[in-house]
């Protein structure tokens, strides 16, 4: 059955293309081989300002840059979301882009009695694409991908997704193309399945 893929391309780096870019190109690519329909968007490319308050977080209007965003967080069915480790975590810009558009009243709702809310993005599932310089078993073992379950569980899992599934991509700066086009050919393939 097709579905509906959005893919948030999260390098921050524009300049020029990275692995991110590469990956989110080969999902893309099988995703749409396979006859999903896919809409990508690079979080590099938009300009919205830092939120600073809560107050700001609840009351303030959605950036007119991020309209568009925020459409297609509500029309898609399945979530990719790709970005480098920096210092153990998600890029500031994806963090700021999260932050400005799984908002109150659109993400979630609060619910008196229940300090959970009510999810408002029930029924998408999501795939988290990690890359990093480090081998993906050190981070995933002795640093307990402590940032990607918390991305999981704290934001993607509590506005309503479920599944979310992770791909970490490791030793990125010592990789030989062979394993560069395995990753490609993985992408691809999870793509095909919309996973």
């Amino acid at each position: 059955m097709s579905q509906r893929i959005l893919i948030l391309q999260g390098h921050p780096d524009a300049s020029k293309a990275h692995l991110c870019h590469s990956l989110a190109e080969h999902y893309s690519e099988g995703a749409q081989a396979n006859g999903h329909e896919v809409r990508l968007i690079d979080l590099a490319s938009l300009e919205f300002p830092l939120l600073r308050s809560q107050q700001e977080w609840q009351t303030t209007p959605l950036p007119a840059s991020l309209t568009a965003a925020q459409e297609s967080i509500s029309w898609c069915q399945h979530l990719v979301l790709i970005f480098p480790l920096w210092l153990g975590d998600m890029p500031a810009l994806v963090k700021a882009f999260l932050e400005q558009v799984l908002r109150p009243g659109f993400a979630f709702e609060y619910v008196e009695g229940n300090p959970l809310g009510k999810k408002g993005l029930t029924g998408r599932s999501a795939r988290v694409v990690v890359t990093m310089g480090m081998p993906a078993v050190i981070y995933r073992h002795l640093y307990r991908a402590h940032s990607v379950k918390s991305l999981e569980r704290n934001i993607l899992g509590f506005v309503g997704f479920s599944p979310v599934r992770e791909t970490l991509v490791g030793s990125v700066e010592t990789m030989n193309e062979l394993k560069r086009n395995e990753w490609f050919r993985k992408l691809h393939e999870l793509g095909a399945k919309a996973k």
